[in-house]
């Protein structure tokens, strides 16, 4: 079994969002195996047993295949009678004594990468809002996949530079431009990625690209110093740059201030240069 890694920690947390801001005494989900139209329930919030523990769920049987196979939200008042599904996974479903039971797609690019449960244990109907936040737990678990997965084309884009840098390779110059264009990505990225294990690692390729942490010139920046910096590399604006970082248009001329300083520039072209220079950019 090779299910797709990515997101069981968002999967578990959306799980528990669910439970918590809606009173459902159930709740359950997990990822689509790599390369393979089923689910694998790998995450139960709630359960009384184990007997939905690693079903796998085709695409197009039950009410979570049928959520896949049309890529929309599906429910049911009682699962067991149903004629809305197919009734492969019956024996798991009444072992755990469901009875009303939703399911949402999570789509990332057309694609659904898993499906997020929520049951009750009596046979009513489960309401709009609901609902509503059910697919709202399913959005927050898509934008955390899409933000793996540009993590994961960065880290998979990025390469060390030479000691030397691009005077190595004049002719190389354009590449070196895609390396800093890299960087500034994943230095904005890391901030908004949730899971702390992905986000460090974010920040060791960051290291990568960079020469060093400033240690040489006695001085070490904030973290948020050279996401600015990386932002001002680019051309980005103070507002543009507090857009993209997530922060207040204040707060960016604070930490531009702040790494002015410590790199002893009189303009923003200086101080992109000195940090440059002390290992902060690439």
């Amino acid at each position: 079994m090779v299910m797709d890694a990515a997101g069981t920690v968002e999967i578990r947390g959306a799980l528990t969002r669910l439970r918590r801001t809606t009173g459902l005494p159930v709740a359950f989900g997990g990822l689509v195996e790599t390369g393979r139209r089923r689910v694998r329930i790998s995450e139960l919030s709630g359960t009384a047993t184990t007997a939905l523990s690693s079903l796998a769920v085709t695409s197009g049987n039950g009410l979570g295949g049928k959520a896949v196979e049309l890529s929309r939200p599906c429910a049911v008042t009682d699962y067991s009678v149903s004629r809305r599904i197919s009734h492969e996974y019956d024996l798991p479903v009444a072992a755990e004594g469901l009875r009303s039971v939703l399911a949402v797609p999570v789509v990332v690019r057309r694609r659904v990468r898993g499906v997020l449960y929520g049951a009750l244990r009596t046979a009513q109907p489960l309401g709009d809002r609901t609902l509503s936040v059910a697919v709202e737990a399913a959005r927050d678990v898509e934008q955390a996949l899409v933000l793996r997965d540009e993590a994961g084309e960065l880290l998979a884009a990025a390469r060390p530079r030479p000691a030397c840098g691009p005077a190595c390779d004049p002719a190389g110059s354009a590449a070196w431009e895609q390396v800093r264009e890299a960087h500034a990505a994943l230095r904005a990225l890391a901030p908004r990625i949730p899971d702390p294990a992905l986000r460090e690692e974010l920040l060791r390729a960051c290291g990568l690209l960079a020469a060093g942490d400033g240690a040489a010139r006695g001085v070490r920046p904030a973290p948020r110093e050279v996401d600015v910096l990386a932002c001002v590399a680019e051309g980005a604006t103070n507002a543009s740059a507090a857009e993209r970082l997530g922060v207040r248009p204040e707060t960016v001329k604070s930490y531009l201030r702040s790494a002015m300083r410590k790199l002893g520039a009189r303009t923003r072209g200086e101080a992109v240069v000195a940090a440059r220079r002390a290992g902060w950019l690439p």
